[in-house]
């Protein structure tokens, strides 16, 4: 079994949805490449700002971006989950936005999504999926990556974030992300993103640019305070192969006040 150890950003870029994790990485970074066997890694992202109160929680917009590839052309695995430990120090926030459900986004086009859950829009990119079919040469497929709130309730706060294929594949690709409370030394929440099969289990994420918006309907989904110049995630892959990926992150932040 391989096993993967890399950046949360790359982990994000597989499953195009580490919106959860971005939280981890410092505004101004420049891009990383990683390379693990024939497994190559870019990933960027940041926050702003990037100067946070020690005491207060700043509402922060986030932006992130990745991309996968295999060196030797061959078609990576896809991703089926994620589990992400974020730093006590940042926290989600969706009391007050509107919220969408998944049956609204389930076999759905981008317009048809947007149609039916705008006011609950957090978030939007782009990303692309690689699908390998049997005797086939790989081929990439592009889609308008979206972000939905999907409310909270009894402490569990959910999230969908959608993608619509098209063009020789056809379907949506509805990843369901849930945010818990975690306390756990450094980390205080835990996420876990679970995504389905695209193209019967022959289509990988492979690429992501992702921005997650400062304020919705007044309210801010993401803020955080920095009390000790860091932010800290700790992430785990588990892919369709059976292939587990771990690693901890940390990026500096600001202290003012």
């Amino acid at each position: 079994m391989r096993k993967y150890v890399l950046l949360v950003m790359a982990l994000g870029a597989l499953i195009a949805v580490s919106v959860v994790g971005i939280a981890a990485a410092a505004g101004g970074e420049t891009p990383v490449t990683v390379k693990v066997g024939e497994l190559e890694v870019t990933a960027n992202g940041g926050f702003s700002p990037t100067a946070l109160s020690k005491t207060k929680q700043t509402p922060i917009e986030l932006k992130a971006s990745g991309e996968v590839k295999e060196a030797n052309g061959s078609h990576p695995p896809a991703a089926r989950e994620l589990i992400i430990e974020g730093d006590k120090n940042a926290e989600v926030h969706v009391k007050g936005i509107p919220t969408c459900t998944a049956g609204k986004l389930q076999a759905t086009d981008t317009t048809t999504a947007l149609k039916n859950c705008k006011s609950a829009l957090i978030g939007e990119g782009l990303t692309t999926a690689q699908v390998a079919f049997a005797e086939q040469k790989p081929f990439n497929v592009p889609s308008k990556l979206l972000l939905f709130n999907g409310g909270e309730k009894g402490g569990k706060i959910t999230w969908y974030a959608h993608a619509y294929f098209s063009n020789p594949i056809n379907g949506a690709l509805v990843t369901t992300v849930t945010i818990t409370k975690h306390k756990s030394g450094r980390f205080g929440t835990l996420a876990v993103a679970k995504v389905p099969q695209l193209a019967g289990g022959s289509g990988s994420v492979i690429s992501f640019n992702l921005n997650i918006k400062k304020s919705v309907a007044g309210v801010n989904p993401i803020s955080a305070k920095c009390t000790d110049g860091k932010l800290k995630v700790h992430v785990e892959a588990k892919f369709e192969d059976g292939t587990k990926a771990a690693t901890e992150i940390i990026r500096a932040c600001t202290p003012k006040g």
